[in-house]
């Protein structure tokens, strides 16, 4: 048995390929702190988990073991649950957090420290400069915007909260009015900036101009078992599974130590040649999307964390998906 907690939006779509991968007779298990029928109904058990976070560990262990559950997948909260691994190896369950131990995380979510480490490793990053008030905001983007265009993140964040492009010229409302364009001129950013309040640290960086790439992948004690990257095109999204990108995500993925379902982003520059932007050490909202191409990266997962035959994949070349909203009945299924 294998219990998938709360994790992204794509919780539903990732119970479903392992579903789709799974024999009928081994069970999954899914929870959500909400009751979101839509998503754990697709699970053979559905539950609720606490709302308080430090009660969430012994909540998972006391029913996991009368249950039978073999692997946990952490999903949104792994960083949380790796700090507790020696709890539940010791109730002999596979817990799978998207890291090997606590460095992994501590190297990765923190931006800062994940560019410095990837620079070091020699994998090719986009570079950054750390900067934590306005005066050296200032500065950072005095360097970069010498060499041109230049864009701004917190050093802490998912979903590319926060992320801005500097364009010369724009109109200062423009983020107002159209805040998915994600531009904005650098002194209406600097002039909020300076506002009293606390501030996050940033990373201000050369924004290139290339397209980005997210590559899904499958790990296994820190080694890549299965990978598909994803680019937008337009409204659509296209597949690839070898090239650059997809060959630095390994790289990046093995190096950082990952474990489960893991997502890293990449960019290219003005040559074609893609840098590291990120990984996040758990799976991806459009991880659903690969099976359209042929691969059932959750379906991979789960059978080979049970010891079972993993789906076969037929990969479809030239294959372009557009997501589209639906509406799906959800139940009160969560006990």
């Amino acid at each position: 048995m294998i219990w998938f907690l709360e994790g992204q939006s794509s919780q539903r779509e990732v119970i479903m390929g392992a579903r789709a991968a799974l024999p009928a007779s081994l069970r999954i298990v899914a929870s959500h702190r909400q009751p979101r029928g839509e998503i754990t109904g697709q699970a053979d058990l559905a539950l609720l988990e606490p709302q308080d976070d430090a009660e969430r560990i012994d909540w998972v262990i006391d029913n996991a073991r009368p249950l039978g559950v073999r692997v946990v997948v952490a999903g949104r909260m792994g960083a949380s649950y790796e700090r507790h691994r020696q709890r539940f190896v010791d109730a002999g369950i596979d817990l799978v957090t998207g890291g090997l131990s606590i460095e992994t995380f501590d190297r990765v979510d923190d931006k800062s420290r994940f560019t410095a480490a990837a620079e070091q490793a020699g994998l090719a990053c986009v570079p950054a400069i750390t900067v934590s008030d306005a005066e050296q905001l200032q500065q950072a983007y005095a360097t970069l915007s010498a060499q041109g265009a230049v864009c701004v993140k917190p050093t802490v964040g998912i979903y590319g909260q926060g992320f801005w492009r500097f364009k010369e010229g724009v109109d200062a409302f423009r983020c107002f009015a159209n805040p998915d364009a994600r531009e904005t001129s650098f002194e209406a950013y600097l002039h909020a900036y300076r506002q009293p309040g606390e501030r996050p640290a940033l990373l201000v960086m050369p924004y290139m101009p290339g397209s980005e790439c997210s590559v899904d992948i499958v790990c296994e004690q820190g080694r890549v078992v299965a990978a598909v990257g994803r680019r937008k095109q337009g409204l659509h999204q296209t597949f690839e599974r070898e090239g650059a990108a997809v060959q630095l995500a390994v790289r990046a993925a093995e190096h950082f130590g990952c474990d489960g379902l893991v997502n890293v982003q990449t960019r290219d520059d003005p040559q074609g040649l893609p840098h590291l932007l990120e990984i996040n050490p758990r799976y991806s909202g459009g991880i659903g999307y690969t099976q359209q191409a042929g691969v059932n990266l959750p379906g991979i997962f789960a059978t080979r964390r049970l010891g079972l035959k993993e789906p076969e994949t037929h990969w479809l070349p030239d294959i372009r998906v557009k997501p589209i909203t639906v509406a799906v009945c959800s139940r009160p299924s969560l006990q």
